[in-house]
């Protein structure tokens, strides 16, 4: 990774924030963002205040990674949210906030990464995913929704840039000790976990590892997969 640039959203906290530290760590130029400022500084980090569901701000921070950097090399679609509620109880405006971030969010900087990247006909580009899809958890249908349309999304994508040298894939994390499920009641956290084949909540480094698989340089051959973490 030494000198690659690499473009995380949701870097604020959780596993953006590992991800960004990660990848200075290895000698990677980190761009992040988040809606708010993060309350940590890193040496080769540069942070947006971007919400990437805003069209014209994602296209901004693009443009100003191009501009700096001249390159982009990788892109993390990590920001995302969620909420859980029976379908009956979800109101309509909480359905298009999951949508606008976790699936148009995705859309928008896949495309803006995308035309960045073919300058130099080289580009890997990873999006997050869910277990919560494949196991159909009860509570959780407009996110596993939004992260189904992320992975048809991204097989697709992965087709038509194949091309210019840019591979899009998927990784679904199992629950992982974030804000994202702190307010979930343990024994909903327990159940998901008895359901694993490998049976504790996933950590960073696991996430990690397979980012680390797909945005290698030999991994030019891997595209439109996913793959699921815990053995589900």
């Amino acid at each position: 990774m030494e000198g690659s640039v690499v473009l995380i959203t949701g870097t604020r906290k959780g596993i953006g924030r590992y991800l960004a530290e990660h990848y200075v760590q290895r000698g990677a130029q980190v761009v992040g963002c988040s809606r708010s400022a993060p309350e940590w500084t890193l040496t080769n980090y540069t942070h947006f205040e971007t919400d990437v569901t805003d069209e014209a701000a994602v296209r901004k921070m693009v443009a100003a990674v191009g501009k700096q950097f001249g390159r982009l090399d990788v892109l993390i679609n990590n920001a995302g949210i969620a909420s859980m509620n029976h379908v009956l109880l979800t109101p309509a405006a909480t359905a298009e906030r999951i949508f606008a971030t976790n699936f148009q969010g995705v859309f928008l900087l896949c495309r803006e990464a995308a035309k960045l990247m073919q300058r130099r006909r080289y580009g890997r580009i990873v999006n997050i995913g869910t277990v919560a899809l494949p196991l159909h958890l009860e509570g959780e249908a407009i996110y596993a929704a939004s992260k189904s349309a992320v992975v048809a999304f991204t097989q697709i994508l992965a087709r038509e840039v194949a091309s210019y040298g840019i591979t899009a894939n998927v990784v679904a994390p199992t629950p992982i000790e974030t804000d994202l499920i702190r307010n979930v009641p343990q024994e909903k956290i327990a159940a998901i976990i008895e359901r694993l084949a490998i049976k504790r909540l996933g950590r960073f480094e696991d996430v990690a590892n397979v980012i680390d698989f797909f945005v290698r340089p030999e991994s030019d051959y891997v595209t439109g997969q996913v793959i699921t973490l815990g053995g589900v």
